[in-house]
């Protein structure tokens, strides 16, 4: 039996994460993938494609992960908790992270990429006084601000709860104003 067949055989013939049926292929899992049926999963174009190109990532695909990442299967365990660190931005993917337990050996295998590591100074959002924010925070504005687009004025004092963090800009987040989503400059905000 192909490595291959027997990941259909394991999966039902449905995508190990997500549960697509179209589209279906080994996907060795880095580093050490030997090609092995333990060191692989089966998954759909769709899930291949946004673990190996972040930059396709599109967080809603992912909350198929609350169910996936309870599965028995070192390969999809490792597989869940890469996606859900680097979607931990978003918030839920940090609840569900909080929940999703990891033997010290799979939870090496799923760190030997470097997912998960602590961010740089670089990339850390913080407030106007240098408090480090998080996805999920609330936050008081400094100041009066205008919106863009909106025909409003965000009044000084303005609570923000549930924010999340925008990736790769750390001087910005996101969260609700007046019913309206809208991007905030951290330099603006303080954390409650």
């Amino acid at each position: 039996m192909t490595t291959e067949q027997a990941l259909h055989a394991r999966s039902g013939s449905k995508c190990e994460l997500c549960g697509a049926t179209d589209d279906l292929g080994v996907y060795e899992v880095p580093p050490d993938s030997d090609g092995s049926v333990d060191r692989c999963a089966l998954l759909c174009a769709t899930c291949r494609d946004q673990i190996d190109d972040p930059d396709t990532t599109e967080p809603n695909h992912w909350r198929c992960l609350n169910d996936s990442m309870w599965s028995q299967v070192p390969a999809v365990q490792v597989l869940a908790w890469r996606m859900l660190t680097r979607l931990s931005g978003e918030g839920w993917p940090q609840d569900l992270l909080d929940m999703l337990y990891l033997d010290d050996d799979t939870r090496a295998w799923a760190e030997a990429t470097g997912e998960g590591q602590p961010q740089d100074e670089a990339t850390r959002h913080v407030d106007c006084y240098g408090a480090v924010l998080e996805a999920g925070d609330t936050v008081t504005l400094i100041k009066d601000l205008n919106v863009k687009g909106a025909n409003f004025t965000a009044k000084r004092g303005t609570a923000v709860r549930g924010i999340s963090l925008v990736p790769d800009e750390p001087g910005q987040i996101e969260g609700r104003v007046n019913g309206q989503h809208i991007v905030i400059l951290t330099k603006f905000v303080k954390k409650a």
